[in-house]
């Protein structure tokens, strides 16, 4: 029991140390780091279950001291089976908002769904097809309105400064 003790200690050491390792490798391998420190944990675990199974088999006397120890040895474990999950949830929503990004940066804005999406609303309330082109051909003309305000108030301004100074 003691030899699988200490090989299973071990074995938890070099999975503490590939989870470090775990936070500086590059995106291609970390799969390959991950896979590697997922099948040492689940050796870990085997190797557990049979560390469990001696357990029961101890004299009394030492019985007690044996569970605390292979307790011990699944708490620190379970601890690196989260930290590995958080890791992997952390890399997987990162990766999804890279891809996020992307999409929002290869899409194309237009105004003729936006166009639309008013139409479709206005069809909705009810306003007809001959309401909506009587506003749009307001709003058409309002543009050249506002545009031949804003030259006349130029020209008006000009004339004050150019006469009454």
């Amino acid at each position: 029991m003691e030899a699988l003790y200490h090989q299973t200690n071990k074995q938890v050491h070099e999975v503490q140390s590939y989870m470090g390792r775990l936070e500086t490798t590059d995106k291609q391998s970390v799969h390959l780091v991950e896979n590697e420190i997922q099948a040492r944990i689940d050796r870990i675990f085997s190797n557990l279950e049979r560390l469990e199974i001696f357990c029961n088999k101890e004299p009394p006397s030492k019985r007690q001291n044996a569970k605390l120890r292979v307790d011990q040895l699944k708490y620190d474990i379970q601890h690196l089976q989260t930290a590995l999950r958080n890791f992997q949830h952390r890399r997987y929503t990162r990766e999804q908002q890279e891809r996020q990004r992307e999409e929002l940066l290869a899409r194309t804005f237009t105004t003729n769904g936006t166009h639309k999406k008013i139409m479709d609303v206005a069809n909705m309330l009810g306003l007809s097809n001959t309401v909506m082109r009587l506003i749009e051909k307001r709003a058409f003309q309002d543009k050249y309105f506002m545009i031949g305000g804003m030259l006349v108030t130029c020209v008006v301004m000009f004339l004050v400064v150019q006469y009454l100074t």
